[in-house]
C-alpha cells in the first residue's frame, strides 16, 4: 500500500525548489538530450507495474506542469518498481551523463513499517536502435549504479518545510547504438524522483587565433580529440591551425595559426578590411598602414596604394615605400682637358625624385672641326671607371683624338626613370683637343708585389712630341664598379704604389706628359697584390731568413708540446671539465685550445645564478616588446611570436617565451638558465637570443623568430621538394653550429631534427629550448634511467649505457639527424620499441640509406655510427667533407642502392641474402615485416614475381597503412627489382 500522506505536503517544498532549477542556466559546453524539468508535454514514461512508481505534476508560476515521480511502498516487503523513460537519441555522443535529483524517506522515521524498507534505489540502461519498444526484460538492463542519498528526511523536516535534494551524477560510455533508455528501480524504498537531466559533452564553437574550431563531442574515454580549425573569413592558413579537445569539453592551447589576407587587419578575433587611405601589402603584416606620400586608395581592403600622376613605384620598391619620380638633370657641369683627355665633373640634380638610387650616364658625339658632321664617339674612348650607371659624380675620359669636338649629355636616373614617359633631361658639356703627344707606353712588372704594394716600371715613348715633364699614373680596382679611380704623377720611369688591399686585383694605366701636350695612356695592366709579404726574387738574404724562420718554428713547436704535456692548464690552455679518455683523444687529434679562445661556462657554477644572467643576456625593457599570438606552449609557459623594437634600431620578429604565474623561484632559475646558455653563443647557426626580460612580470626571454619551425615538421610538410645539394647544405649547416659548440666544449646531449629551428631563407640553427614547438606526446621518445630522460633512438650507446656524453655522442646523434633530412622527417627505427632499438644496436644493426640517398652521405653516417666513439670523426671534419661535396655535387650522384648492389658495405642490414629469397614469407621476415604475411597472401600477392609490382596505393589497400612500413617495404622492392636485373631472374622473372 502506498503511503499518500507524505508526498503532498512536500510538493509546496518542491515547488520552490522545482521553480528556481527551472530558470537555471548550463554550460556552454553541455548539451542537453533530456531535462524532465522542462519537458513540454508528456514524457511518456512507463512504470511497472503499474502501482508502483506514480507521477506527480506540479505547476510553475507560468501554469507549466513540471512533472516528478515517487513511490512509497515501505509497507509491504519484497518490492520491485521499475519507472522506464522514454527512448532517448544519442546524438553521436560516446560517453552520457546522468543528473538525478531525489529525496529519500528515513525508514527510521516510518513508523510500522517492515525490517526490508531500503534507503537506495537502482539505476540501468538499454542501447537500443529501436525508439518504439514497449518491453524490455529485466534481465537485459545494464547496471549503472546503486543510489542512496546524502541526506534523507523525516515527517519534521516536512512540516517544518527545511528539505535539501541530493544531486548525483553518473555517466556511462562506449555507446554504439543510435539510442537508449534509462531505467529506475525501486526495491522498497520511499522516493521522489524530482528530476533527471541526461546530457553530453562537447568543446564548443570558439575562435583561436583566427581559425573556427566547430562544436567536437567529446570521445568516450579521456583521450585527447585533434580538431583542425578553419580560417575565419578573408583570412588564410600561416600554419596549420590545430587545438585538441579534451574529455571534459575544454579546448587547450592552439597550435598554428591564420593571418588577415592582403588589404585586411585583425580586430577581435575577426579580419575587417582596411579603410580608405589605407592598405595591408602582405599578410605577414598586422595592421593596417596609411597610404605613403604620393599616393592613395579609394576603396576599402586594399593590399597597396596607386601612384599618384607622375609619380611611379619600381617593381623591387617595398609597398610601404613613398611613390618617387624621375630625377632632374645634373647641374653645375665642368670640365678638365689636357689635350687628349678631359676629366668631367657635376653636382647632384637640384631635385633626386624622393630616392637615394641616382646613377649618371654620359652619352658622347664628336664632331670634326666644321662642327656639321657629328656621330656617336664609339667605343674608341676609355670612361674610368665607366660611362654607365655612374654612382660618383665624376668621370675621367681618354683616348680622345686629336682636333675634334666632342659635346658630353650627362644624365641622372634613378629607379623609376624608366617608367616614365616624360623626356630625359640633360645637361651638355663641349670641349675641343688639341694636338697631343706620341706617349704609348708598355707597363712591365719590373720589382716584387707585397700584400699592399705593388711597384711599376715602364719605358719611355719612342717619338715623344717634345721633352717628357712628367708620368701620370691611373689605378682602381678591378670589378668594382662604384671604386672611383686614383691619379699618381712622378717624373721617374718608375713608381710603388702604396696602401693597396691584400689579395686585390688592380688595373694600372699610364701615359706622358710632354712639352708638347699629354699623350695617350698605355694598355690597361692587371696585377693582385699577394695575400701576405713575399721575398722578393732573388733575394741574397732568403735562405737565411728561411733558415731562421723553420728554426724559430721548430723552437716554438717544442715549447708548445712541453707546455701540454706538463699541465693541461698551463701556457693559457682551458677546458671545460671532461673525461680522461676524451681528453687524451682530443691531444692526439690535435684538437688543443689555444689562449684567448672562448670556452662554456655553466650557469650553475655560478654561486648566484642571477649573476649568470646578467653577464650573458642583455636586459629589455617590455615596452619594446609586442606580443601578437600564441605559438605552442613549453614546460614553463607559453611560447608567442611578436615584434621587438629597440630604441635606434629597425623592428623585427621574434620569438617570446614568458613565464608561467605562480612559479617557484627555482624555476625561475632553471628558466632564466636557458637565456643563461643561449647568451653565451654568436654562430649564425644557433639560435640567437635578443635578451631577457626580469624586471617586470611576466619574466620572458626573447629570441630570433624562426618562421618554418622545427626541420623535422618542416621536411614532412615538403617531402620530396628539395634537391639534394639543398639538403647537405641544410646538413652543412647544422654540423657548423655542432662544430662552434663542441669547441666552446658544449656538449649538447639532445641532437635530432625536432631540436632545428629553420628560418625563412632556410637556414637550420641548433636549439634546445623548445621555443617554438610542441614536445612529442610519444612516450617512448625518451627513456628514463638513473639521473632523467635520454632520447633512444638518437643517442650513442656509450652514452645510454653509461650517461657518458662526449662531443663524439653527438656526432652520433648527427647521424640520425642526417637520416632524419635525407628521409624528410621520417621517424628513425621506425616502430621499434625502445628496447628493441638498443638491442638492435647492440648487436651491430644500423639505418639503411634512406631512398635517393647518395652513397657518400649514408657512408658519413654509418661513420657517425661506430660503436667506438674515438673511431667517429669530428665535427670539423663533417664540415670538410660537406664542404666538399657542395663543391662538387658529381660526388653525390652514386646513390646508396647502386653501392650496395655493387659490393659496397652500405647494404641495408635488414634486406636479407639475395640467394636466400625464395618466398614471400621469406622476404617479409628478412626485413622484419612479417606481421604482413596474411595481407599479402589474402590479396594474392603469393610469389615473388608478383610483389615487384607493389606500389603505395597497393600497400594502402591490402591493409599496410602505417607511412615508415609503406616506405620500408617500397625500397625493398626496389632492391628486389634491381636484384632481379643483376641476377637476370635467378629467382625473380620481372
Amino acid at each position: 500500500m502506498a503511503l499518500h500522506w507524505w508526498i503532498y505536503p512536500l510538493l509546496h517544498t518542491l515547488h520552490f525548489i522545482l521553480t528556481s532549477d527551472a530558470a537555471r542556466s548550463y554550460p556552454a559546453n553541455e548539451v542537453t538530450l533530456l531535462d524532465s524539468m522542462s519537458a513540454p508535454g508528456d514524457l511518456g514514461w512507463v512504470a511497472y507495474p503499474p502501482e508502483g512508481w506514480e507521477e506527480i505534476s506540479v505547476m510553475d508560476e507560468r501554469n507549466t506542469p513540471m512533472r516528478t515521480y515517487q513511490v512509497c511502498n515501505v509497507m509491504e516487503a519484497y518490492q520491485n518498481n521499475w519507472l522506464r523513460t522514454s527512448w532517448i537519441p544519442r546524438d553521436g555522443a560516446h560517453r552520457i551523463y546522468i543528473e538525478i535529483k531525489f529525496t529519500l524517506r528515513d525508514c527510521n522515521s516510518l513508523p510500522g513499517v517492515p525490517g526490508t524498507c531500503k534507503e537506495t534505489f537502482n539505476m540501468y540502461y538499454y542501447e537500443s536502435n529501436n525508439n518504439n519498444l514497449w518491453y524490455i526484460k529485466e534481465t537485459q538492463y545494464i547496471k549503472i549504479d546503486t543510489i542512496a542519498a546524502d541526506e534523507s528526511f523525516t515527517q519534521v523536516d516536512v512540516g517544518d518545510r527545511v528539505m535539501k535534494l541530493n544531486t548525483e551524477v553518473r555517466d556511462i560510455g562506449s555507446l554504439t547504438k543510435k539510442g537508449f533508455y534509462l531505467a529506475f528501480q525501486d526495491v522498497g524504498a520511499c522516493i521522489a524522483l524530482v528530476s533527471v537531466r541526461v546530457y553530453y559533452k562537447k568543446c564548443p564553437l570558439t575562435i583561436r587565433n583566427l581559425a573556427e574550431f566547430p562544436d567536437k563531442v567529446t570521445e568516450g574515454d579521456s583521450s585527447l580529440v585533434e580538431v583542425r580549425g578553419s580560417c575565419v573569413n578573408n583570412s588564410e592558413e600561416y600554419d596549420v591551425p590545430k587545438m585538441h579537445c579534451s574529455a571534459d569539453g575544454g579546448w587547450l592551447v592552439p597550435i598554428g595559426r591564420c593571418v588577415c589576407k592582403p588589404g585586411y587587419e585583425e580586430k577581435k578575433d575577426t579580419c575587417q578590411p582596411c579603410r580608405p587611405g589605407f592598405y595591408k601589402a602582405s599578410s605577414m603584416d598586422a595592421y593596417c598602414m596609411k597610404c605613403p606620400p604620393h599616393s592613395y586608395s579609394y576603396q576599402e581592403s586594399s593590399s597597396q596604394c596607386t601612384c599618384e600622376k607622375n609619380y611611379y613605384r619600381a617593381e623591387t620598391d617595398p609597398k610601404a615605400m613613398p611613390c618617387t619620380r624621375p630625377p632632374t638633370a645634373p647641374e653645375n657641369p665642368i670640365s678638365t682637358t689636357n689635350e687628349t683627355s678631359i676629366i668631367l665633373e657635376w653636382s647632384p640634380p637640384r631635385d633626386s625624385g624622393g630616392r637615394n638610387d641616382i646613377t649618371y650616364n654620359v652619352h658622347c658625339k664628336k664632331c670634326a672641326g666644321d662642327s656639321r658632321r657629328c656621330s656617336v664617339c664609339g667605343s674608341g674612348l676609355h670612361f674610368i671607371p665607366r660611362q654607365f650607371g655612374l654612382t660618383y659624380t665624376k668621370v675621367l675620359v681618354t683616348n680622345l683624338l686629336p682636333h675634334m669636338n666632342y659635346t658630353f649629355n650627362l644624365e641622372a636616373l634613378n629607379g623609376v626613370s624608366e617608367l616614365s614617359s616624360r623626356p630625359k633631361q640633360y645637361v651638355s658639356i663641349n670641349v675641343t683637343t688639341s694636338q697631343a703627344g706620341d706617349a704609348q707606353l708598355n707597363v712591365i712588372l719590373k720589382e716584387r708585389r707585397s700584400k699592399d704594394s705593388i711597384t711599376l716600371a715602364w719605358q719611355g715613348p719612342d717619338h715623344a712630341n717634345g721633352v717628357i715633364v712628367e708620368y701620370e699614373v691611373i689605378y682602381y680596382e678591378k670589378n668594382q664598379k662604384d671604386q672611383n679611380y686614383t691619379v699618381l704623377r712622378t717624373k721617374s720611369n718608375s713608381m710603388t704604389v702604396d696602401g693597396l688591399k691584400p689579395g686585390t686585383t688592380y688595373v694600372f694605366r699610364v701615359k706622358a706628359h710632354t712639352s708638347g701636350g699629354h699623350g695617350t695612356y698605355g694598355g690597361e695592366i692587371e696585377l693582385e697584390t699577394s695575400q701576405e709579404d713575399m721575398l722578393a726574387i732573388g733575394d741574397p738574404n732568403q735562405p737565411t731568413i728561411m733558415a731562421v724562420s723553420i728554426a724559430g718554428g721548430i723552437v716554438l713547436l717544442i715549447f708548445l708540446v712541453t707546455c701540454f704535456v706538463i699541465s693541461g692548464r698551463h701556457c693559457g690552455y682551458i677546458k671545460a671539465k671532461q673525461d680522461p679518455d676524451e681528453e687524451k683523444m682530443q691531444f692526439h687529434h690535435g684538437q688543443v685550445r689555444l689562449p684567448g679562445s672562448r670556452t662554456y661556462v655553466h650557469p650553475h657554477t655560478y654561486e648566484d645564478p642571477n649573476q649568470a644572467v646578467r653577464d650573458f643576456a642583455k636586459e629589455i625593457d617590455a615596452s619594446c616588446i609586442r606580443i601578437e599570438r600564441v605559438i605552442g606552449a613549453g614546460e614553463f609557459g607559453e611560447v608567442c611570436s611578436g615584434r621587438l623594437k629597440l630604441p635606434g634600431k629597425r623592428e623585427i620578429y621574434v620569438a617570446i617565451k614568458s613565464l608561467k604565474a605562480g612559479y617557484s623561484e627555482k624555476q625561475r632559475r632553471d628558466f632564466l638558465s636557458e637565456a643563461s646558455i643561449m647568451g653565451q653563443f654568436d654562430n649564425p647557426n644557433i639560435i640567437r637570443l635578443e635578451g631577457v626580460v626580469t624586471k617586470c612580470k611576466p619574466v620572458m626571454i626573447i629570441t630570433e623568430y624562426m618562421e618554418n619551425g622545427s626541420l623535422d615538421s618542416f621536411l614532412r610538410k615538403r617531402d620530396g621538394q628539395f634537391t639534394v645539394i639543398q639538403l647537405v647544405g641544410m646538413l652543412r649547416g647544422i654540423a657548423s653550429g655542432m662544430k662552434y659548440l663542441s669547441d666552446m666544449n658544449y656538449i649538447h646531449r639532445d641532437l635530432a631534427a625536432r631540436n632545428i629551428l629553420v628560418n625563412g631563407n632556410f637556414v637550420c640553427k641548433v636549439s634546445d629550448f623548445g621555443l617554438s614547438r610542441v614536445l612529442e606526446d610519444d612516450p617512448e621518445a625518451a627513456y628514463t634511467t638513473r639521473g632523467g630522460k635520454i632520447p633512444i633512438r638518437w643517442t650513442a650507446p656509450e652514452a645510454i649505457a653509461y650517461r657518458k656524453f662526449t662531443s663524439a655522442s653527438d656526432v652520433w646523434s648527427y647521424g640520425i639527424v642526417m637520416w632524419e633530412v635525407m628521409s624528410y622527417g621520417e621517424r628513425p627505427y621506425w616502430e621499434m620499441s625502445n628496447q628493441d632499438v638498443i638491442k638492435a644496436i647492440d648487436e651491430g644493426y644500423r639505418l639503411p640509406a634512406p631512398m635517393d640517398c647518395p652513397a657518400v652521405l649514408h657512408q658519413l653516417m654509418l661513420d657517425c655510427w661506430q660503436k667506438a666513439r674515438g673511431d667517429r670523426p669530428k665535427f670539423g671534419q663533417i664540415v670538410n667533407i660537406l664542404d666538399k661535396l657542395i663543391r662538387n655535387p658529381s660526388c653525390l650522384k652514386t646513390l646508396a642502392i647502386d653501392a650496395a648492389w655493387s659490393g659496397n658495405s652500405l647494404q641495408d642490414p635488414c634486406t636479407p641474402d639475395s640467394s636466400a629469397i625464395t618466398t614471400v614469407d621469406e622476404w617479409l621476415d628478412g626485413i622484419k615485416m612479417g606481421q604482413y604475411k596474411e595481407n599479402f597472401a589474402s590479396a594474392g600477392y603469393t610469389t615473388l614475381d608478383t610483389v615487384v609490382y607493389i606500389n603505395s596505393s597497393d600497400l594502402c589497400r591490402i591493409g599496410v597503412t602505417i607511412v615508415g612500413h609503406q616506405k620500408r617495404i617500397l625500397w625493398s622492392i626496389q632492391n628486389l627489382h634491381t636484384m632481379a636485373n643483376q641476377m637476370h631472374g635467378t629467382h625473380i622473372q620481372v
